[in-house]
């Protein structure tokens, strides 16, 4: 896509494996919702990054906002159920999340959305992912983020205190209990200098 990383300032030559969850850190937030975090669980995620950049095919999609049509500022690829991933390692690292976290969730994990932020002007503003039946239910979201280091934010809906959480080379956030209902989140524009960034939602089924 021509945003190269630089892998050597992030350990390319670790061979791409998954961590033990058991390392994972939950913090309870309010009104039900709380977070995992586990930095560094995908060891040699700049492979990864590569992998990614290079083969899935990226969409840039236009929005209706307002009463103009405006770029996305980030790119996409969605993989719905049953389709199969662009990487072996997502597919073991959907099917270690929903055993880790079969007993609250009670479903797997079953789709895979990305999101390609080039540099720092790519975001996403303040959302939930709410449609379906995350606007109703107890769901999770787990993300893993590769490439270069970006702050995803966290915020009460309707205005609080908020969150900031540095995620990339590799890291693990879980967004669980009524989080996506009752808190928002973002990835801000910044006007630092920042390396490109991949980060992969897995999801529930009926959940976006």
């Amino acid at each position: 896509m021509g945003h190269a990383l630089q892998g050597s300032l992030f350990g390319e030559d670790e061979p791409t494996a998954l961590g033990s969850l058991s390392a994972v850190r939950r913090t309870e937030l309010s009104r039900g919702a709380w977070i995992d975090v586990l930095p560094g669980w995908l060891a040699g995620s700049t492979d990864l990054f590569t992998h990614l950049a290079a083969d899935v095919p990226w969409q840039a999609e236009r929005r209706k906002m307002y009463d103009r049509v405006v770029a996305v500022p980030r790119l996409l690829c969605f993989y719905p159920e049953h389709a199969p991933l662009p990487h072996p390692i997502l597919t073991e690292a959907r099917a270690a999340l929903s055993a880790h976290y079969s007993a609250e969730l009670g479903e797997p994990f079953r789709t895979a959305g990305l999101c390609y932020y080039r540099d720092g002007q790519d975001s996403v503003a303040w959302h939930g992912d709410n449609l379906g039946r995350g606007n109703v239910e107890d769901t999770m979201v787990a993300i893993l983020s590769v490439g270069a280091e970006r702050h995803l934010t966290l915020r009460p809906r309707g205005g609080g205190d908020s969150h900031r959480y540095p995620l990339g080379h590799g890291d693990l956030i879980v967004m669980g209990g009524s989080c996506q209902r009752t808190w928002e989140h973002a990835i801000p524009k910044t006007t630092r200098t920042v390396g490109p960034r991949i980060s992969i939602q897995f999801r529930p089924r009926g959940v976006r």
